[in-house]
């Protein structure tokens, strides 16, 4: 039996399988069990992974953070966020790109993904900002790169990804506090570049409001801001676990949109279950079945392949970095954002210890990394979602990315040369990094 063969089958049959637009989670489980039987592998070890990794206590806080998101975005939490960011900084030029990038933040705290947010902030923020005289490309472009300040502020889907597939005992609070600084920082440059643009287009300023009607916004949107705070400052003050932290905010978010806004009934409650049933269902195969294609890896010694090769062009650690970085962000333009945390991080995560990298600090470049490919054609599902929304063709509204790629970038390129900027708050509340 050839290592180079059952490498081969292993990511030809994923290849071939993704192409004939099978689930991934099934091709992923299906090239697993082909490499498994060439190389002689039982099966039982093949589907004890895959029970290992869907039953870690790691594992257990994903449910109900999909849940807590589930009920804030139907009880009307989203909606008085944004009200909420908008008496704070509404009132400047191009104010409403600002509410767009803040409450993207805010929401971030909420459903940790980049295409909920373009989903549901965009569906009104959009169309509002085209009527209020900003262009189409503009409104689409601080929508798609501001929500993908939800993939590194927590609770993160994608950070909870990556501590699973990197299994090696990371902690999911330790990643989760290490996206809130870099998180901060992207918001803030994405809101300085947008201000910048909206000076230089004269862009409007937002409608005044009575000191009455702010007061009422105001209460409204700090019963549910409440939700994000059980979740920030209970993991970092080290009072929850990030799970426990999921179904205590979870059941609150129940609470407030229940008895005190009343705007969940117990049919919508009942949707709210199916919708984050089906989403879970979904993410629990893929992690089932990518730890079973992880054990492959390992098995087949891919990592180590890896490692000597980035090792044999240099032995630089920013060398290595930056060649990751290079095929993550290639990567990314064709493929979606958890499918390749899932099949990377085993294989560039050995790596990246390899050349001596703090694993937190990695795995938060890694994630906004690949957050990138959100934003990017052809695959850019965030992109695509804005651009649908606005009914604009991708070849229209690019143009109007560009200012945002370069802040992107230069974030990106801030964090890696400065790990201080992701480690220095778990360090200085003690979380051992």
């Amino acid at each position: 039996m050839s290592t180079s063969v059952g490498i081969m089958i292993l990511f030809g049959s994923l290849v071939l399988l993704m192409l004939l637009r099978f689930p991934i989670s099934f091709a992923l489980g299906v090239a697993s069990l082909f490499t498994g039987l060439y190389l002689g592998i039982p099966f039982f070890n093949l589907f004890q992974k895959m029970a290992t990794g869907i039953t870690s206590f790691t594992f257990m806080c994903v449910p109900f953070f999909i849940i807590m998101a589930q009920i804030m975005t139907d009880g009307g939490i989203s909606d008085r966020l944004t009200k909420f960011s908008n008496v704070l900084i509404g009132r400047v030029r191009g104010g409403t790109a600002l509410v767009n990038c803040l409450v993207s933040m805010f929401f971030g705290g909420i459903s940790g993904s980049s295409i909920a947010d373009v989903s549901s902030i965009g569906s009104f923020l959009i169309p509002a900002m085209v009527k209020e005289g900003y262009d189409a490309d503009y409104a689409i472009a601080v929508t798609c790169t501001s929500s993908v300040e939800g993939i590194i502020i927590p609770p993160s889907q994608n950070m909870i990804f990556y501590v699973v597939a990197a299994g090696s005992g990371l902690s999911i609070s330790t990643m989760f506090i290490t996206g809130y600084l870099p998180g901060l920082l992207l918001t803030v440059a994405l809101m300085a570049v947008s201000f910048i643009i909206a000076i230089r287009k004269k862009y409007p300023i937002s409608e005044k409001k009575s000191w009455k009607e702010n007061i009422v916004i105001i209460r409204e949107a700090l019963l549910g801001l409440v939700t994000i705070l059980i979740v920030a400052v209970g993991i970092v003050a080290g009072v929850f676990t990030a799970t426990e932290a999921g179904a205590i905010a979870a059941v609150y978010a129940l609470v407030i949109t229940m008895f005190v806004y009343k705007t969940m009934t117990m049919h919508k409650l009942m949707q709210c279950l199916m919708k984050s049933l089906k989403t879970l269902g979904t993410i629990m195969a893929i992690i089932a079945t990518s730890s079973a294609f992880s054990y492959c890896l390992s098995y087949l010694k891919v990592p180590t392949l890896v490692a000597n090769t980035l090792m044999s062009i240099s032995s630089s650690p920013a060398v290595g970095m930056l060649l990751m970085i290079i095929m993550m962000v290639i990567l990314g333009c064709f493929m979606d954002m958890g499918i390749l945390l899932i099949l990377l991080t085993p294989i560039l995560y050995p790596v990246a210890m390899s050349f001596g990298f703090n694993p937190y600090h990695f795995g938060l470049i890694m994630v906004l990394t690949l957050g990138l490919g959100l934003l990017t054609p052809p695959v850019g599902t965030s992109l695509w979602a804005g651009c649908a929304i606005a009914n604009k063709p991708i070849e229209k509204v690019i143009k109007g990315f560009l200012p945002f790629y370069v802040t992107y970038i230069i974030v990106l390129v801030l964090i890696v040369v400065f790990p201080s900027i992701s480690l220095s708050l778990p360090q200085a509340l003690g979380y051992a990094v």
